[in-house]
């Protein structure tokens, strides 16, 4: 007889790195996730932790397939000579449709597409893209000015409700 599935080992969601300059530095529209092509020294290292971002982003190429550059899997020791070359670019997985959309919101607008986090979920390697516009030193500060009034008004309704009234 087989196993039934444990429940909750099958919805396990890992996180193994988040990009936290992503929403300092771009403008969010737009995120996917995506499954990446790997070798098996690769996902050792990435459940290792032995990964970095560097300047990580993603273009389509001619083919209307996606592709990860600048990712730096670190090599996995016990691979020998059979290992991966840490900083070569990977391919993402994406439905054909979620392809074509992209492209078309890709075409002349200054966007890009920008690594979020990298996770396993279900025991598959899977990598959350954005799609994002550069932030001007203007649009850092509003948003500096935003965060610090929300937390002021924030504080306020705290104390008040400490008070009662």
């Amino acid at each position: 007889m087989a196993k039934a599935k444990n429940p909750e080992k099958t919805s396990e969601v890992v996180q193994v790195l988040y990009n936290r300059k992503l929403r300092h530095d771009y403008a969010v529209l737009e995120t996917w996730e995506a499954g990446m092509v790997l070798m098996g020294s690769e996902v050792k290292s990435l459940r290792a932790g032995d990964v970095q971002w560097g300047d990580a982003h993603a273009r389509l190429d001619a083919k209307r397939e996606l592709w990860l550059y600048g990712l730096h899997i670190g090599e996995y020791r016990q691979a020998g000579t059979f290992g991966h070359e840490p900083a070569q670019p990977r391919k993402l997985l994406l439905n054909h449709r979620e392809l074509e959309k992209l492209s078309g919101l890709m075409k002349g607008k200054g966007l890009t597409l920008i690594p979020e986090q990298l996770l396993f979920r279900k025991g598959w390697a899977k990598i959350v893209i954005c799609l994002a516009k550069g932030k001007t030193r203007g649009d850092k500060r509003q948003d500096l000015v935003k965060r610090a009034t929300d937390r002021d008004v924030e504080r306020e309704v705290a104390r008040r409700m400490k008070r009662g009234g």
